[in-house]
């Protein structure tokens, strides 16, 4: 069994319980938490809960510690590169107070806590999108000892990350279920300005939207289908790419199409356990004492009857599932994805009454039992009082966890009228309150007629309950390691310094069918074409990639946003003919990915693994990030979506290393939900669907069969031209222009028009933004997020 930082045994289960503030922490800890997660002043995920500042947060950790009880801190946003200069004295009194672990989402910010604080526990936070053994193993090898796994894994899943990797494992068990793979969601960003990858989020999800047919984007202007699409069972009534009828496909009463039941996973706490979860995680931490006190006490009762009874004596009373409805009822309770991939019934879909009747009796319960109770730890002591002798009291935990300590007092005089009995000095001695402690044993040891002034007894309790106190937290006390180099806290040199050099940048396209390929295989401007895995049949591949040769193009494969069972069966389905299809390298979307494609290599014979480059959504909003994935093997990377221009020069230290997207419809969502089979069921045909929401905007969603997942893009492309001047500030080495649904002739115009603004440096007048609707956006170039 592992042990903690302070040699403390680990139990065989955790509950982790969500704080939101230090009153939720408190009930959590009554109700029976093993662990406890929270944010501080910045750098948590849900900036708009009442996280607590630097005095409160020690306060916190000191009372999680005295009631043996963990307490891990969320730093799981990602930080800007002059963010990450003050995270070093952000962490390091609560470091050195004995936080157990910080659970991160930024490369950079795991790379600073191993180099800062080597002893400090990280847990790979849900944002990081781990869902498999690749991902899990390649964190292991960062520093992480735990990750958060992604809340759409199944049992089977989560069986094989514990059987072929060796680090914990903590996954959600109770409460929201975001619609989009955590970590991969921009659409509260793009839309509204508001990050949840900084903790921001706006639940665009929960609100209504009506499903049309097609895309939403343009009229169809192709003759039909390709014959991807064709072979994938188009004709046979899927709308194929394309299509734009706008019909609605979801009933008036049924447009919550996004907005997910919340999870409970009572009935099936026992597979969850034997599936090798160590941490059972409760999510609610913008939520109230109480409903953390009720949620947190129902499972604890399950967890300890199933690690004293096992599976077989193994039930679930129909009382506490009400308990849980009781205190949050959006529309239902699920399972969640552990032994389904989606599905309707996961779904609220309807609108949540506006009225919902309390049941005041239980919340009562909850305060009375919970919120507003006590906790305190049960100790045991002697105390020794002999006539002309000093006063001694020896106290120690009663659970064991530290030896017996003992005080001295002033010297017990004999009495002149009423002498002290054991049982007086014992009621006196008992009077802890206002302290963490409570006796569940005293013995009093009282030698002949004595007197010891009332005032000489409290000061010897006083002392001894201090020191009690410091003795069992002075295991967890640190010292600060290695304080960080200047140059590991200092900016990088602005490209924009050496404007004036030469600049000339290559120009990518990414293509999404057959027609787009051939499209930019004949526009001479292209320098590399990467192509969507599921773009072509795979045995088209190999000629694809040598058309690209033939037109002196790089070909490069870009891989699926979520490399889960579906997708790493795919391509060891194909792995001979991937590793023999002439790719110039890998785009790279997933944690998964390297891991996977250096075996298929392995074992197919393919030689040296091409090279590996990340695409925008392996983030890097910082140096040590971009730092942290060239570590790891990677020859180029993406700048993230989020950063505006200033920000990108603050972390381009390299940037020839940069490739920057300028065109595209930018994808906000990527789900193991399926919109097609909520409204009509699955038929495993690939196509186009739209959200329509409620100021007329139309979404693009798109349904990759092939690994089982959903797209959804913004209503209107980002275009970045007109912003020449900015762009070149920055220096990237190309220039990305992602292609979703155009048609060969708009690709054509458009990869001309940003050959002509940026390689050949025309400046003429500015060309067409974008096709279709004829709306686009400049994305975060500008303003960025918070």
């Amino acid at each position: 069994m592992q042990e903690d930082h302070t040699g403390r045994k680990k139990k065989r289960a955790e509950l982790l319980a969500p704080a939101g503030s230090f009153e939720s922490l408190k009930a959590a800890v009554a109700a029976g938490a093993d662990a406890v997660y929270i944010g501080g002043s910045r750098f948590g995920a849900r900036a708009y809960a009442d996280n607590l500042d630097e005095e409160r947060m020690l306060e916190a950790i000191d009372y999680a510690h005295l009631h043996g009880v963990s307490l891990y801190m969320t730093v799981n946003t990602l930080l800007k590169e002059k963010e990450l200069e003050s995270l070093y004295d952000y962490l390091a009194p609560y470091y050195e107070r004995g936080l157990d672990a910080v659970i991160v989402q930024d490369l950079g910010v795991l790379t600073a806590v191993r180099r800062w604080f080597p002893d400090l526990h990280i847990h790979a936070s849900t944002q990081m999108t781990v869902t498999g053994t690749g991902g899990a193993r390649l964190l292991k090898e960062l520093g992480a000892v735990r990750v958060v796994t992604a809340r759409e894994l199944s049992l089977a899943e989560l069986r094989d990350i514990h059987a072929n990797t060796d680090i914990e494992i903590e996954s959600f068990v109770h409460g929201a279920l975001c619609y989009c793979y955590s970590g991969q969601c921009l659409l509260s960003s793009l839309i509204g300005g508001r990050s949840g990858n900084r903790g921001r989020c706006a639940q665009p999800c929960r609100l209504p939207y009506d499903v049309l047919a097609g895309t939403g984007v343009r009229p169809e202007t192709r003759p039909a289908p390709d014959r991807r699409w064709k072979e994938a069972g188009a004709e046979k009534g899927g709308t194929g790419r394309g299509s734009s009828a706008e019909s609605c496909l979801n009933g008036r009463n049924e447009r919550y199409v996004m907005s997910l039941k919340d999870l409970c996973t009572l009935d099936i706490l026992p597979d969850i356990l034997e599936s090798g979860v160590y941490s059972l995680k409760i999510e609610g931490r913008m939520k109230s004492p109480a409903y953390t006190a009720g949620v947190v006490s129902v499972y604890r009762k399950y967890v300890d009857l199933y690690l004293r009874a096992g599976r077989g004596g193994y039930r679930v009373d129909d009382a506490d599932r009400r308990i849980l409805l009781a205190l949050f009822d959006r529309g239902g309770q699920t399972e969640g994805y552990y032994r389904k991939h989606n599905g309707r019934d996961m779904l609220v879909l309807k609108e949540k009454p506006e009225f919902r009747q309390t049941d005041r009796e239980l919340l009562n319960y909850l305060d009375k039992t919970y919120v507003n109770a006590e906790v305190t730890e049960r100790i045991c002591g002697r105390l020794t009082a002999a006539v002309g002798e000093p006063l001694t009291l020896s106290l120690w935990p009663a659970d064991g966890r530290r030896g017996a300590l003992s005080v001295t007092g002033v010297c017990v005089q004999p009495a002149r009228n009423q002498p002290l009995t054991a049982e007086g000095l014992a009621g006196r001695m008992r009077k802890t309150g206002g302290t963490p402690f409570a006796f569940e044993s005293l013995e009093v040891r009282a030698d002949g007629d004595l007197f010891v002034p009332v005032q000489a007894l409290n000061e010897l309790r006083r002392e001894g309950l201090d020191k009690l106190r410091d003795s069992i937290l002075q295991p967890y006390r640190r010292t600060r390691r290695i304080a960080p180099e200047p140059d590991v806290l200092k900016s990088g040199q602005t490209a924009a310094e050496s404007m004036r050099e030469q600049w000339r940048p290559r120009l990518h396209v990414l293509v999404s069918d057959e027609s787009q390929l051939e499209a930019a295989i004949a526009e001479a401007g292209i320098a590399q074409i990467q192509l969507e895995a599921d773009a072509l049949p795979q045995e088209e591949w190999h000629s694809a990639a040598g058309r690209c040769h033939d037109a002196g193009k790089d070909c490069i494969c870009a891989m699926p946003v979520i490399c889960r069972t579906e997708a790493a069966a795919f391509f060891r389905r194909c792995g001979k003919t991937l590793c023999g299809a002439g790719f110039d390298g890998f785009l790279i979307r997933s944690l998964e990915e390297p891991d996977l494609l250096k075996k298929l290599y392995a074992e197919n014979g393919g030689g040296a693994l091409p090279p590996l480059y990340a695409d925008h959504n392996l983030y890097v909003f910082n140096r040590l990030s971009a730092e942290t994935l060239a570590g790891l093997g990677f020859q180029g990377l993406t700048y993230p979506l989020e950063l505006n221009a200033r920000e990108m020069r603050d972390l381009t230290e390299k940037p020839q290393m940069f490739e920057l997207a300028v065109y595209g419809y930018l994808p906000v969502m990527t789900t193991a939900q399926c919109i097609r089979r909520t409204v009509s069921g699955c038929d495993k045909t690939p196509g186009f669907l739209a959200l329509k929401d409620r100021t007329g905007r139309k979404l693009p969603v798109y349904n990759h069969c092939a690994f089982c997942y959903n797209t959804i893009y913004n209503p209107e492309p980002l275009s970045l031209l007109g912003m020449e001047d900015t762009v070149r500030s920055l220096k990237p080495a190309a220039l990305r222009l992602q292609f979703l649904n155009e048609t060969p002739r708009e690709l054509s115009d458009i990869v001309r028009a940003y050959a002509d603004a940026f390689a050949n440096k025309d400046k003429g007048v500015e060309r067409n933004f974008s096709v279709g609707t004829g709306g686009y956006t400049r994305g975060h170039m500008k303003r960025g997020v918070e």
